[in-house]
């Protein structure tokens, strides 16, 4: 006699390892499990199960639980209720924030302090309607946790200091940035992100994909100073979206790629490569890319270096010595090749004695929007001045975030480039055209980029 076939259901199985199998599962999947009978309505709502879920997408923990006074389960239904939408962006924006947090906590405590809590669903709602543009999902997420930070310096968005030029970029509040929503001709649904009181420049992101932007991309705008059209803003791109432009730059700061130098965030950044020892001397290199004063149009890009030479601890104090001269030999991408010697560093003459650092920070500017430097310092021994050295710079590159044109340039450019056939009578065309209306932009390297027609600024609004 045959073997009587028994068919086994899913949730016919034991309980422990049926709550393996569901542990295994997201919380949509376990939702649709509630579903499916009585006995796994039940089992989907094990509160193990569900802390899982609150650690992964809420980032909750058991005195969060606690404090709450319900059970994972329900503590999960808050959360979703209130910050579902976000579900994809809110774990990845929350550890970010945290890790910003807590690294400038003991370090830069003045801008923690500075920040606002997060805003409201309906406050957001609230500025969709004012600017009539929706926000990304990722910038709202954002807000949710922090509105951004009071109008202070520092901001909290990295500052930069070059003798009598300073850069300080404050992350905005959503109620400042809508009150500098732009709707003008070359920045039309542009929001901006940050701002510097000191040189009126602000990163923005593109709300919609017009002009040449893509939607939702980060940016500096450079107005094109060769145009008669003010409209005509040429773009250093920043990041593709929010979440890549918020998180590349906390990533940035608590790896201490961007350095703290006097209770401010630099944003410099430095090639682990970019490193050179000669003896008991080690030089090394950080960069950065100034956009206020750069341009596309005409080229013109501006950098500034900082320079750290360091003296081993261990070297012999016959082995103190003092800096000379400099040798620069600079390459740039079209190929040119110039070389620069002078006494000293920026009119110092820097002794170094075991264990002794000494930075300085400099300049350049270059028609090219990539190059790098190379070259080398002269020392003498102070135990003898008759011994001469030359300790080694290395390379170290210098290249501008990818730029983009408006489309008011490529337009005329096309223009440029028609010949009508003879059969061509049509003189009715699409798109946009330089009118030549609106003032004039100031020098862009007259850092005021508040000039510009229909900017902006918090202190106005």
């Amino acid at each position: 006699m045959a073997a009587a076939f028994m068919e086994l259901r899913m949730d016919q199985l034991p309980t422990d390892p049926l709550l393996h199998i569901l542990s295994y599962l997201d919380f949509r999947d376990l939702m649709h499990c509630s579903f499916v009978s009585r006995r796994l309505n039940e089992l989907s709502k094990h509160n193990p199960l569900w802390k899982s879920q609150c650690c992964k997408h809420w980032l909750l923990t058991d005195d969060d639980r606690l404090q709450s006074g319900v059970s994972w389960f329900c503590l999960f239904k808050q959360y979703y209720t209130d910050l579902g939408r976000y579900i994809q962006y809110y774990a990845v924006l929350k550890r970010a924030w945290e890790q910003l947090k807590s690294f400038l906590q003991q370090r830069c405590p003045r801008m923690i302090a500075s920040l606002k809590e997060g805003t409201t669903e309906v406050e957001l709602n609230d500025i969709e309607a004012q600017i009539g543009c929706k926000l990304p999902d990722d910038y709202r997420c954002s807000y949710r946790i922090h509105n951004g930070q009071k109008l202070v310096i520092p901001g909290l968005m990295g500052s930069m200091s070059l003798s009598n030029h300073y850069r300080s970029e404050v992350l905005l509040d959503v109620e400042t940035a809508a009150g500098g929503f732009q709707q003008r001709k070359g920045m039309r649904r542009c929001l901006p992100l940050t701002f510097c009181f000191h040189t009126g420049l602000s990163q923005y992101m593109a709300l919609e994909p017009a002009e040449g932007r893509q939607m939702f991309e980060s940016f500096y705008p450079c107005p094109d100073q060769t145009a008669q059209d003010p409209s005509a803003i040429d773009m250093f791109i920043t990041g593709s979206c929010f979440l890549e432009w918020f998180t590349t730059y906390v990533h940035n700061v608590v790896t201490g790629e961007y350095p703290i130098i006097r209770d401010q965030i630099f944003r410099y950044v430095h090639d682990k490569s970019c490193v050179a020892t000669t003896g008991d001397i080690t030089v090394s290199v950080s960069t950065s890319f100034l956009p206020e004063l750069s341009s596309v149009h005409p080229p013109h890009f501006f950098f500034t270096y900082r320079i750290r030479i360091e003296m081993s601890s261990s070297a012999s104090p016959e082995a103190a010595c003092q800096l000379d001269s400099r040798y620069w030999k600079i390459t740039t991408s079209d190929g040119n090749v110039e070389e620069v010697q002078g006494p000293g560093v920026v009119g110092e003459f820097p002794v170094m004695t075991p264990g002794k650092v000494h930075e300085y920070a400099s300049c350049t500017t270059f028609s090219t929007s990539s190059e790098y430097m190379e070259g080398h310092y002269t020392f003498h021994r102070l135990a003898s001045k008759e011994e001469v050295f030359h300790v080694a710079i290395p390379r170290f590159h210098m290249v501008c975030p990818p730029f983009r044109e408006p489309v008011v340039r490529t337009q005329q450019k096309a223009l440029a480039s028609y010949t009508p056939r003879f059969d061509d009578h049509d003189d009715d065309h699409d798109g946009e055209y330089c009118d030549g209306d609106g003032d004039d932009f100031d020098d862009l390297r007259g850092i005021n980029m508040a000039a510009l027609e229909g900017a902006w600024c918090p202190r106005h609004i």
